[in-house]
């Protein structure tokens, strides 16, 4: 008995040496800047920042999904969605080609993911696929508030990111068209903002 609790014991010493590991690389994401900036500052919002003010998001409007969700599956989707970014970095959403983003992101979920015990690398990489793919309920919301964020930051910024970037209101409209499937609530308040950015002049016709 003294060797199968001894071998046990050290199953969980490396099970949990890897979930160490897996969160010590994660620091990293505090590092990855975005294109926005913060609402209440000119500092440009990092992706740690971005998913947690995403998974307060999914909490106080989860009543505006347009379906029933597991709010806590959203979360975990908040959470961990822009970890992938740890290698490719953030790519500009209004950005011409995203077809070199996707690969980079896809072997950084690989990689990062991988770093974990095996069930937890199943879920996560089984939860962000869910994310890109968009067709569940929770991956519907997820993406709304994912895109509702940006979409506030530039309108509070007075248009910063979209004019540095030159970017029409037609274009905004078109990249964000998909919050509509998550919530019509928040996407009627997305046109609405992208309508008053518009007359204010942070953002061109």
């Amino acid at each position: 008995m003294a060797t199968l609790k001894d071998e046990s014991d050290a199953q969980r010493y490396r099970r949990f040496q890897k979930q160490i590991g897996f969160l010590i690389e994660i620091d990293k994401v505090k590092n990855v800047f975005r294109k926005t900036r913060l609402f209440h500052d000119k500092r440009y919002e990092n992706d740690a920042e971005h998913g947690w003010h995403m998974s307060m998001m999914a909490i106080i409007l989860s009543e505006y999904s347009n379906e029933k969700i597991d709010l806590s599956r959203v979360i975990k989707m908040a959470l961990i969605h822009d970890l992938v970014e740890l290698d490719a970095g953030d790519t500009y959403l209004y950005a011409e080609n995203q077809d070199e983003k996707v690969d980079k992101e896809r072997k950084c979920a690989q990689r990062v993911f991988g770093m974990l015990p095996d069930d937890q690398r199943d879920e996560f990489l089984n939860l962000w696929e869910e994310f890109e793919a968009k067709e569940t309920n929770e991956a519907k919301f997820a993406g709304a508030i994912d895109r509702l964020g940006p979409v506030m930051q530039n309108y509070f910024d007075e248009g910063h990111a979209w004019k540095e970037h030159n970017v029409p209101s037609h274009k905004v409209k078109g990249v964000n068209s998909q919050i509509e499937k998550g919530s019509v609530m928040i996407w009627e308040y997305v046109q609405s903002l992208i309508e008053e950015a518009v007359r204010e002049g942070y953002l061109r016709e």
